[in-house]
């Protein structure tokens, strides 16, 4: 991996502060694929050779599984402190800065029903991403486990979508652990 051409920055910048938003989960949705294709076309448009992988991630990448309609991407790119590759880029095509944080952008659109995870290349939660997707995908038993956690966790009030997500972890790192150990 290339040395970035810049330090990173080395806090937290939640762009418009905390939110306090309406989380649902919806029955699943065979639009959901064809909203993020719409997507990585026009990620890819604005950033060209820059986007090295742009993948839908999350529960809406998921066939049958419960999910906040909100569809995420991940966009790897070769530098994620060299924004003037990538993140001016998306600002232009019309999405907005949600999150800058150490080695991770988050840009969304107007709407707020698309999150675009900006990771550099071989960064490990880029990796997360697509193993916790991939295990969703091909087993049951975790599918149900985590559609199970995300419906018990919404009968809970959430100060942010941040905190609903935080509660979600410990489930979701035994789901990647058992992914890794099939791996294997």
């Amino acid at each position: 991996m290339p040395s970035p051409r810049r330090p990173d920055v080395t806090t937290v910048e939640l762009v418009g502060g905390v939110e306090k938003r309406a989380l649902v989960l919806a029955d699943p949705d065979p639009r959901w694929a064809g909203v993020f294709a719409e997507h990585e076309r026009r990620i890819r448009a604005a950033l060209g050779p820059a986007a090295l992988q742009v993948e839908h991630i999350g529960s809406t990448a998921v066939p049958g599984l419960a999910a906040k309609p909100i569809i995420d991407v991940l966009v790897t790119v070769t530098d994620v402190t060299a924004e003037e590759d990538h993140l001016d880029r998306l600002l232009d095509a019309g999405y907005e800065l949600r999150v800058r944080e150490p080695g991770h952008r988050l840009v969304r659109t107007p709407a707020r029903d698309v999150h675009v995870h900006v990771l550099q290349a071989g960064d490990p939660a880029a990796d997360d991403y697509l193993l916790l997707r991939d295990r969703l995908r091909t087993d049951a038993a975790d599918r149900a486990l985590y559609e199970r956690t995300k419906r018990t966790l919404l009968e809970r009030e959430w100060a942010d979508m941040n905190a609903y997500a935080d509660a979600k972890t410990e489930v979701v790192e035994a789901i990647k652990a058992r992914a890794r150990a099939s791996r294997s």
